[in-house]
């Protein structure tokens, strides 16, 4: 099945490589989306593939591996477009 999931994730999370190790996490499990700096100092990050693979990053994002310290993850469930590739911005 496959999720398409929009998490804002808050602490100190820019500055600090967190976006490119997004990337990375959603690169190794073949996912599409991006992870954007907010103005407010969150990052945001989109993921869409299999359900399986999406939960994986999304527990990654707070995982002991991930730069900074990324406290709060608010999620949103969407509906997939079907996206390709990963954007960092």
């Amino acid at each position: 099945m496959t999720r398409r999931v929009v998490a804002l994730v808050s602490g100190d999370v820019q500055g600090v490589g967190y976006r490119w190790f997004v990337r990375g996490q959603a690169g190794d499990r073949g996912l599409a989306g991006s992870a954007t700096n907010l103005p407010d100092g969150r990052v945001e990050v989109v993921l869409e593939g299999p359900d399986d693979d999406v939960h994986a990053v999304l527990d990654a994002l707070t995982g002991p591996a991930a730069p900074g310290t990324p406290r709060e993850v608010a999620l949103t469930d969407e509906d997939p477009v079907g996206a390709h590739g990963f954007t960092t911005a």
